[in-house]
């Protein structure tokens, strides 16, 4: 091949590069353009290696070869990644047929899953397994022991579903946990592990969260597009072409025309004329009525938790007075969001607004529940800690009175007396797992209720609607009871109230976030079942946010309220005596400043100590403060600016489409040319005439000039001077 011919060759292949990478671009029809990307391709793949001089053209095709065999892996891993997201394909499924706003909830629920997977893995990693396979068997010593009295129904059903007998002494509960310093071979810290695990929990969840946020963010948040001729991009522009599944063409058809129902709602809500007088008063009323439902729903739990304790010392109680907290608790979420969507029918917002204030209301419902719940159980704890002095002083004469029958009956013996059996010691109330036992009752209790109402008030009804459809009195699809709808503020609310409970109980159960890994698994499958088969799409289908940060931040809020109570008891309340692995000290904190005087150099120590005075600590928070408000001002800024360069680009392509469409202008400076120009409306119409020249002479006295010819506009610049236009009218 001579040099020419090489040189064509290339010129050639390059032409059929282009061509591939620009196909997409070209204005013609799927078959043209697959005929020509083929024959590209081809031509490519037979010359692109032949290209070489010498002894250099096998090295260049070795090259070409292993430079497409990497561009075909890269692809490939790219799609084994897409492949690898959990539920991708089913998520997919729930949002074409119900819409963005169904499907970020099952978006947000495989996120919270992630998190809680790693949770589980630092629990367990860190805190249950070391404990399991370097700590004290069970029975070796009280704490690990069921007592004498209790063996006989702690393997029962009853006491079993009530967390009680082998449950309550088993490593789902703080008090389980040995207070040796030190375990196995290793010399594994567990008192120190277990606070650094309880802190870290919430470290990492506050991390991911902040982070999670922060890249929605930069994805954008915007509630609606602000791109003009909506339908018509979603008319010519929406549907995919690289579609090669049957089923995948059905769902891609469900979403377009699931899209087309969101943007009609979105502009109808934007035309909509209404009585604003009328609209607040009932607004008002709506919200007068959800604060007094939340009101009574505290002081209802406040009664019921004082009950309970007055329970707690009788003996002939039933099922329903053992589970009364956790049943009331568990109604009031399921009435207080359905009752609050009632009212809402009221205020008439869009569903996007409806659909926050009903989150909102719902949270703080949940919050309002859970935090009274607190309070009184942290009555019970103070009553606890008041029995636990008495029976801490009961246990020491009982120890003494031991050794001194021990020693009267055995004076011969010199040594040391036999140790007591651990199922007899005296035991504390141990308040920290009483507490654990009722995060983990009110979880349990919370998952029972949500999967029986998806059971009955979803899959029942469908069936009724379904089957008796036909032989009814009247249309049950399109009156009462009709098709239910997905409860997305609920099912939300639901998900991040039942994480503040993980969040609070798992420093005094570490088997609760095990068992909150199970609820969010089973509920993935389980309730895109239930939406798929029972429900139908909502009346007014409405387009979620771009992101979701509303969801993330209840998330924050209820994250920074879970880490309260929690705080509270590792730096305020005093440890039981006798159970968990900070037993015997004065609070649970020590066991960070004996780990500083024990185990690291006295700088160190010294160091710590300077770093925790308040003259430091509190210029660090007001500096942050500061650099939050800075932040902050500059964001504000930045968002002004990029909302003033909106206003100017939307002015220019108002200008650009009054231009090309023959229209008065909007540029002030261009109509005060048009009112100079002189009045010729009584002049009569010039003969126009196909192909006719005019030539222009005038005077510019200003930096633009129109000059309208019949229905042309003729636009010219210059400083001072005349102007000389050349103008053609052709038809």
């Amino acid at each position: 091949m001579s040099e020419g011919e090489r040189a064509r060759l290339m010129e050639e292949v390059e032409e059929k590069k282009k061509l591939i990478a620009n196909i997409r671009n070209k204005p013609w029809r799927m078959k043209r353009r697959l005929k020509h990307l083929k024959e590209a391709q081809l031509f490519v793949d037979k010359f692109e290696g032949a290209l070489g001089k010498g002894k250099g053209r096998k090295l260049y095709a070795y090259k070409v070869m292993m430079m497409k065999k990497w561009i075909k892996f890269q692809r490939d891993f790219e799609n084994f990644k897409t492949a690898c997201i959990p539920w991708e394909r089913k998520i997919k499924e729930v949002e074409s047929h119900f819409g963005s706003s169904v499907a970020s909830y099952f978006i947000f629920l495989r996120w919270m899953y992630g998190m809680n997977l790693v949770l589980f893995s630092l629990t367990f990693g860190l805190v249950v397994i070391p404990e399991v396979l370097m700590g004290l068997p069970y029975g070796s010593i009280p704490r690990k022991t069921v007592p004498r009295e209790e063996q006989d129904t702690a393997m029962d059903y009853s006491v079993l579903t009530d967390f009680n007998g082998y449950c309550k002494y088993s490593v789902l509960f703080y008090g389980y946990y040995n207070n040796q310093r030190t375990i196995g071979f290793l010399k594994f810290r567990l008192p120190l592990s277990y606070l650094m695990v309880g802190i870290g929990t919430f470290g990492y969840s506050l991390m991911v969260v902040i982070r999670t946020m922060a890249k929605n963010a930069d994805v954008g948040g915007g509630d609606g597009e602000d791109s003009e001729f909506t339908f018509a991009w979603k008319m010519f522009t929406s549907w995919d072409y690289l579609i090669g599944n049957a089923e995948t063409a059905d769902n891609k058809y469900a979403s377009i025309t699931t899209s087309f129902k969101e943007s009609i709602v979105d502009e109808q809500e934007n035309q909509k004329d209404e009585n604003i007088h009328l609209r607040r008063f009932l607004r008002v009323l709506a919200n007068f009525l959800i604060t007094c439902t939340l009101g009574g729903s505290g002081y209802l739990i406040y009664f019921v938790v004082k009950r309970s304790q007055e329970f707690a010392n009788r003996d002939d109680l039933g099922w329903y007075e053992k589970n009364e907290l956790e049943i009331i608790m568990s109604l009031l979420g399921l009435v207080g969001p359905m009752l609050f969507e009632t009212i809402a029918e009221l205020e008439e917002y869009h569903p996007r607004i409806a659909l926050k204030w009903q989150l909102g209301r719902i949270f703080a419902l949940f919050l309002g529940n859970l935090y009274t719940f607190l309070l009184a159980l942290f009555d019970e704890v103070n009553a606890k800690l008041e029995e636990e002095k008495d029976i801490k002083n009961a246990s020491i004469w009982f120890m003494k009175e031991y050794f001194a029958n021990f020693t009267a009956n055995n004076p011969n013996e010199t040594g040391t007396p036999p140790p007591i059996e651990p199922a007899d010691v005296i035991r504390g109330p141990c308040w920290e797992t009483t507490v654990g036992i009722e995060f983990v009752k009110l979880t349990i209790s919370d998952i029972q209720v949500t999967y029986l109402t998806i059971l009955i008030g979803d899959f029942l009804r469908a069936l009724i609607v379904r089957f008796l459809n036909y032989c009814w009195c009247w249309d049950l699809e399109a009156g009462w009871p009709s098709y239910g709808e997905f409860d997305i503020s609920g099912n939300v609310l639901g998900l991040v109230f039942n994480q503040g409970m993980i969040w609070m109980g798992s420093f005094y159960a570490p088997g609760l976030v095990g068992i909150n890994v199970l609820r969010l698994l089973t509920s993935m499958y389980y309730q895109c079942w239930a939406v798929m088969a029972c429900n139908v799409p909502h009346e007014r289908v409405f387009k979620a946010s771009k992101s979701n940060n509303f969801y993330m931040g209840l998330l924050l809020l209820i994250l920074f309220l879970s880490l309260l109570p929690v705080v509270y008891t590792i730096m305020s309340l005093p440890p039981s005596f006798d159970c968990g692995p900070f037993s015997g000290k004065e609070r649970m904190f020590d066991v960070i400043i004996e780990t500083i005087e024990l185990d690291l150099p006295s700088f160190l120590g010294t160091l710590f100590s300077y770093a925790a005075n308040p003259g430091l600590i509190i210029p660090a928070i007001l500096l942050m403060v500061l650099a939050i408000y800075y932040l902050n001002s500059v964001s504000e800024a930045y968002k002004n600016a990029n909302n003033e360069l909106k206003k100017k680009m939307q002015m220019a392509r108002d200008e650009e489409k009054n231009r090309r469409n023959n229209k008065d202008s909007t540029n002030q400076v261009m109509k005060d040319l048009e009112d100079l120009l002189p009045n010729r409306s009584n002049l009569p119409p010039p003969e126009e005439k196909k192909g006719q020249i005019f030539f222009v002479e005038i005077f510019c006295e200003r930096s633009q000039l129109v000059l309208f010819l019949g229905q042309g506009i003729i636009k010219g610049s210059q400083n001072r001077g005349y102007l000389h236009v050349l103008v053609y009218r052709a038809h």
